[in-house]
């Protein structure tokens, strides 16, 4: 067993060990559109909220294996926090394309990063900086951040036009509004942030085009091979993990309720009905495909993150691609068992109906929309160019 994979092991047992209290803080998570102090506490004790800061600053620079093994195992006790640690750990790697002077400040014991990939803001040039006016919507775990990285439209360097550039900004310079009102993922806190004419010195400030295509301003963070490798792959591997953790998840709590009668049939428990064993075989077999496309993008993130290998413009589409096809497979098996799991699914106590909706929540979020990602894939397919700089 080498180096990487006993990492590897241990994270992914520590988020095992987490299950419980992710479980008992999930509903309070819910009600209060926010994660429980002591989801907060244990997710930071297990370590997981390091595994994209540089090694530096006490980070783990986790590979994309680990994290889909960590991911999974969170999104099986509670996909808010799943997806909130992917969230803040996909920003952290955002923070780390900045100059190294700005990460030992960003950086700091403790710090999270939350972010944002649309430009919904306006960067005016002023000084030895910008002044950025304008909000964010869908901010996941803002409030539990110290830091966001916020993307706004600014002049180009000739003045011409406009282009996204991507700034790091302490969030007690940002305004919350706190609308984060949803049938699912009610416990991540995805709130609206807003700036106020907030100042932004340069050295904060990146074009986003050049992150894109893999110009850092870290020297440190330069030959990483998980720093190195394209934001885009970086994201679609990072988020595949809690697509599957809440299938699993929806799976176990339909499985646990196999010995329920169905209702107005003679069946004594849906264990005996020939529809159920359909429906969990095919659920069980969209969830294993699902893993299938997940475990092969992670494994080659890795590898041409070690190899220093560039990524291919149809590598990159395929990426998004398997990332769409991996939502689409679970909340497909999600879907199919929720039609099966009777009235008594509907309650709020049963936490089938909490994976189902969180499953869907995470299906219609624009990176992650399995129409959009196959229809960028068969572009390429066709000859044709993509129709976005996402990649």
């Amino acid at each position: 067993m080498n180096a990487d994979t006993t990492v590897r092991t241990e994270l992914g047992r520590r988020a095992a060990e987490l299950a419980p209290v992710l479980r008992s803080n999930a509903q309070w998570g819910e009600d209060h559109r926010a994660l429980h102090d002591e989801t907060l506490a244990a997710l930071a004790d297990a370590g997981v909220f390091t595994m994209r800061v540089p090694t530096r600053y006490g980070g783990q620079e986790s590979d994309a294996a680990t994290f889909l093994e960590v991911i999974t195992q969170l999104g099986m006790g509670d996909g808010s926090a799943a997806w909130n640690v992917s969230a803040w750990s996909t920003s952290a790697w955002m923070a780390a394309q900045f100059p190294d002077h700005v990460q030992d400040e960003v950086f700091a014991p403790g710090s999270r990063v939350c972010g944002v990939l649309s430009p919904t803001a306006a960067a005016v040039p002023t000084g030895d900086g910008v002044v950025i006016n304008g909000r964010w919507q869908f901010i996941s775990g803002a409030k539990h951040s110290q830091w966001q990285v916020v993307l706004a439209m600014a002049p180009t360097p000739d003045g011409a036009s406009q282009w996204p550039v991507m700034a790091v900004v302490p969030l007690s310079e940002l305004s919350i509004d706190d609308d984060w009102y949803t049938t699912g993922l009610c416990g991540t806190g995805s709130v609206t942030t807003i700036a106020h004419d907030v100042f932004v010195p340069q050295d904060r400030v990146l074009p986003l085009v050049g992150v894109l295509e893999e110009q850092t301003a870290s020297e440190l963070n330069a030959g990483s091979a998980v720093f190195r490798t394209p934001l885009m792959v970086t994201g679609c591997a990072t988020f595949t993990g809690a697509a599957i953790g809440l299938a699993k998840a929806a799976q176990a709590a339909f499985m646990d309720r196999l010995d329920h009668k169905i209702t107005y049939t003679d069946y004594a428990s849906r264990r005996e009905a020939p529809i159920t064993h359909l429906k969990v075989a095919e659920a069980a077999l969209l969830i294993e495909e699902a893993e299938s496309h997940a475990t092969r993008l992670a494994a080659q993130v890795d590898a041409k993150g070690a190899a220093g290998e560039a990524w291919s413009l149809p590598e990159r589409v395929k990426a998004r691609a398997y990332l769409g096809r991996v939502f689409q497979l679970t909340n497909a098996a999600a879907t199919g068992l929720a039609d099966e799991s009777g009235g008594s699914s509907l309650y709020r106590s049963n936490p089938f109906q909490r994976a189902v909706r969180d499953l869907h929540a995470l299906s219609v979020h624009a990176l992650m929309h399995a129409s959009t990602s196959a229809e960028l894939y068969g572009r390429i397919l066709c000859g044709l160019e993509p129709n976005t700089m996402y990649l």
